[in-house]
């Protein structure tokens, strides 16, 4: 054993070198610089390393020191070309320890070679045990013989049986040497060659190598007895195919000998009993006989058909196919999955389509109007206006309806009344008259004049996928929903064709078989988040033909192929945005904003909706449990912020199930032995079903919302404006300025675009412009930013990490400024929004509902608007929120400023001052 310094070079796992092996790896460029000084500093050709591997950074090891590797010499140093890694080739020597150690998460950040002190290990290994080699040798032979049979090369063979004569032939003091020369031969595991590298003892070394080779031999034996398992199941798979045909065929030509004179009427021969004497059934043939009814069904389901239509002629010619090809084969199964979901789709016959005096008899209802507006005002509290316009949707489809039940009606009469009176004029002799032959194919009226195709837009949890279910229940229709959301192949919508594997039809075929009728209500949702052009097709171009009523009513599935009508079928879309929905899609559909709901509508929502369902999912009654409208309306106000009601849902959901807890805990109570003191005197305490407001904090914990409250305070610069975040909620956001010193520039943060970056400028520069006016500076043509001392503003809009963009922060931004610079503030309470243009007009905006009823819930009391959009606060925002709120609208941004600081607060100078031109 000896002692000596060497450089490290630590191998990257699973990198690792045994002695008597070779290793070639890549290498940066600052390690060949050190390899390079090596060379130069030796004096022997081919100078020496410790070659240490390290364990990977996921491994419990990482962080213990590293005190293991191999004296390596270095062979080859190849130089690389230009933009490619240097590849270094060693060759193990011998065993070595470490002194010092190397620690991994050091080594990884070392770029060159260090110098350690090593002690050379397994030199003089000595002479291992006859008992170990004896065992080492079996192993190894085994090893080889199994790894010269799996050998698809004669040569690979012969290397593998030479190597094996040679382990046969070993003396023991070189055993150990040929146990590294094996273990570096064949591919194991990283922590087994790992642990035979760090063995010093020799039999140590050889009884590791043996465990080594066992596991090998076993992994290669199962692997090689799985590959034959699968393909003796492959054979038998095709050998059973074949004799089936065969038996089939057998059993036919028996039948036939059987029974010489069949008169059968069934004109399908899998529907006859195949036996060997009376044909009788028998138990061993029910699988044989539910294929056989399955069948049947199925050429029932064709005769159903309309005669002479598309969708027959397709039925007839591919159920002549399928008794052509034998009925185990592949082709067969792809045919007959075929003709079942050809006729599962509600095509116009006699046995899928009602008669006219059921199809429409709920449209023919005189109540009908009244019924569908007492079935949505059950269903959903408020959205007055959305509800009118369902109702007129509703009033047109029934009068459509009834139109085109009674043109049916007066063409299904017009062929009998010919008929009578060609039979009156038979009485009468007349010269014969050759009629042509009437066409079984009925004539196709041209498409109906559809009513417009409704489009939902609103945040999410406002009830856009439940007025789709009442417009169902409304109509007596089956409803079916299909999700868009994430679908980014063409083939989703339109189905793919036949020719792929495991094809089938698209949402909207399916959707159709489910609901069983030619004319459901199916709602498409999510209609915003469909995918857009790629690779796969572009789902959005595919939707085209379904919404387009010029179109929809020969639609065209890649894998029924054939034209499918959906006229009658009425689509009924939802969205959270417009913004992603292309233009041609949204061409098609009439737009309805549901903007939210206000608290005084939530309350309703929750004790109508929310907390029965709440209270039976969980298994409580009305009598157990009782919200008050003080508790109900802390929730909404200080545990839930948002347009919709799901988060209120689970906010009642918690506190019932609290509730529930506390009913079970009071039942076992009562149940209890009387022993028990503590049981005892929960069982004495009465049973109290109300709920509290100041319960909740205990139950829902602190409130969400609280924290902004008590942060919203009047401060210089600091202004609050109305937004509409992404999902459609309206909500409020302060806009925030400070002067820091500077050169009068001005910066804009809050990961704002270029449109509200803009306003900002625009803002700033009619600031500049009036500041005379409003007292800022104490002449005209200063610049407020750089007299008397220069200086600059920083702006910013919080939230960073949310995108913002559009113009509708403009009097915010004027405000904040002349906040600034004024030393005035605005009212905490007070919130505006509005375009600004350098003229200081005040300019409408979009979102105005969502702003106010977002501002509502911020406890926000007086909102400044642009004085266009007076009409759209009359027009949507609900009385009780006008009459709870103060509105002011204005022309100009001196009346914004007026309205946001207060009439006097502002110093405006008015005197006329002469200027000289300058042109």
């Amino acid at each position: 054993m000896g002692s000596t310094r060497l450089p490290v070079l630590c191998l990257a796992h699973p990198l690792l070198l045994l002695p008597t092996a070779r290793l070639t790896i890549p290498i940066s460029h600052s390690v060949a610089d050190a390899v390079l000084a090596l060379l130069d500093d030796s004096d022997a050709a081919q100078p020496v390393l410790a070659a240490v591997p390290i364990p990977a950074p996921d491994d419990a090891e990482f962080e213990r020191p590293v005190n293991v590797g191999t004296a390596a010499r270095v062979v080859r140093l190849a130089r690389p070309r230009a933009g490619q890694p240097y590849l270094l080739s060693l060759h193990g020597l011998v065993r070595i320890r470490l002194v010092d150690g190397v620690r991994p998460s050091v080594a990884g950040g070392n770029p060159g070679l260090e110098v350690h002190g090593i002690e050379y290990v397994g030199a003089d290994d000595g002479t291992p045990r006859g008992a170990t080699v004896e065992a080492f040798k079996d192993a190894a032979l085994r090893m080889l013989d199994r790894l010269a049979r799996d050998s698809a090369q004669p040569q690979r063979k012969d290397e593998w049986m030479r190597v094996a004569a040679m382990v046969e032939d070993i003396s023991h003091a070189r055993a150990a040497w040929m146990a590294d020369v094996l273990v570096a031969a064949v591919s194991g595991q990283y922590p087994d060659k790992l642990a035979f590298l760090a063995a010093t003892n020799v039999d140590d070394r050889l009884r590791r190598a043996t465990e080594l080779f066992i596991k090998q031999t076993s992994i290669s034996e199962v692997s090689k007895k799985i590959a034959s398992a699968v393909d003796e199941s492959l054979s038998r798979q095709q050998k059973e195919y074949f004799l089936r045909q065969q038996l089939a065929a057998i059993q036919r030509e028996l039948h036939s000998l059987h029974n010489p004179h069949n008169t059968n009427p069934n004109p399908n021969p899998n529907n006859a009993n195949i036996g060997f004497g009376t044909g009788a059934p028998s138990d061993l043939d029910e699988d044989e006989q539910a294929d056989a009814d399955d069948l049947a069904d199925l050429r029932k389901r064709i005769d159903a058909m309309q005669p002479a239509s598309e969708e027959r002629k397709v039925a007839v010619r591919e159920w002549r196919r399928l008794k052509r090809i034998p009925q185990g084969s592949v082709e067969n199964g792809v045919i007959r999955t075929y003709l079942e979901w050809l006729t599962s789709v509600p095509w116009p016959s006699h046995s899928t389509t009602p008669t006219p005096g059921t199809a429409i008899g709920v449209l023919r209802d005189p109540a009908f109007l009244p019924k569908a507006r007492a079935q949505l005002d059950a269903d959903h509290y408020g959205l007055d206006q959305i509800k009118r316009r369902l109702i007129e949707y509703l009033a047109v489809v029934r009068l459509r309806a009834m139109a085109d039940a009674t043109a049916q009606e007066k063409l299904q009469k017009l062929p009998s009344s010919e008929s009578s009176l060609a039979n009156e004029k038979a009485l009468v002799p007349v010269t014969p008259k050759i009629t042509p032959t009437p066409d079984p194919t009925p004539k196709k009226t041209s498409p109906r004049v559809k009513g417009p195709i409704l489009l939902f837009v609103g945040p999410p949890g406002t009830g856009k996928t439940s007025l789709g279910q009442s417009i169902a229940k409304a109509l007596d229709r089956p409803f079916q929903r299909i999700s868009l959301g994430g679908v980014r192949d063409e083939a989703e919508i339109r189905g793919h064709r036949r020719t792929y594997v495991a094809s089938g039809p698209g949402m909207i075929v399916q959707a159709l078989r489910k609901a069983g009728r030619s004319d459901p209500v199916i709602l498409l949702d999510e209609i915003d988040k469909v995918g857009h052009s790629n690779f796969h097709g572009d789902p959005g171009a595919a939707l085209l033909e379904v919404l387009d009523p010029e179109q929809n009513h020969s639609f065209n599935d890649h894998y029924i192929n054939v034209p499918i009508d959906l006229s009658q079928v009425l689509f009924i879309c939802t969205s959270n945005t417009l913004e992603t929905i292309s233009a041609p899609l949204l061409d098609r559909c009439e737009v309805v904003e549901l903007s939210g709901y206000t608290y005084d509508e939530k309350i309703h929502i929750a004790r109508r909706f929310l907390l029965p369902k709440q209270i039976t999912t969980n298994g409580l009654t009305d009598v157990q449990i009782q919200l008050t409208d003080a508790s109900l309306l802390h929730i909404a106000t200080l545990y839930t912020r948002e347009a919709g009601v799901r988060s209120l849902e689970r906010a009642i959901g918690a506190v019932v199930r609290s509730k529930a807890v506390e009913w079970a805990e009071h039942l076992d109570a009562l149940a209890a032995p009387k022993n028990n003191a503590d049981a005892d005197k929960e069982a004495e305490k009465p049973w109290r079903s109300v709920v509290e407001a100041h319960e909740l904090e205990a139950i829902l914990g602190v409130p969400r919302w609280d924290g902004e409250e008590r942060e919203r305070e009047e401060r210089r610069g600091v202004v609050y404006g109305l937004v509409v975040t992404g999902m459609g909620e309206g909500g409020i956001m302060p806009v925030e300025s400070a002067a820091v010193p500077g050169a009068g520039r001005l910066k804009l943060t809050g990961s704002l675009g270029d449109v509200i970056k803009e306003s900002g400028e625009i803002a700033l520069s009619w600031v500049k412009t009036h500041a005379f006016d409003l007292g800022i500076t104490a002449g005209r043509g200063i610049d407020p930013l750089k007299v008397p001392d220069p200086m600059d503003i920083h702006l910013h809009l919080p939230a960073g990490a949310q995108k913002k963009d559009g113009p509708s922060a403009g009097i915010a931004m004027t405000c904040a400024f002349v906040s600034l610079l004024s030393g005035a503030c605005v009212p905490k309470d007070i919130a505006m929004t509005g375009e600004i243009t350098l003229r200081g007009r005040v300019t409408p905006v979009g979102g105005i509902r969502m702003k106010v009823l977002g501002a509502h819930r911020a406890q926000i009391r007086k909102v400044i608007l642009p004085w266009a959009n007076r009409k759209d606060v009359e027009h949507d925002v609900a009385p009780e929120i006008r009459r709870e709120m103060q509105f002011v609208f204005v022309r100009t941004v001196s009346e914004a400023l007026e309205a946001a600081f207060g009439k006097g607060t502002l110093g405006w100078r008015r005197e006329t001052v002469l200027l000289e031109s300058r042109l």
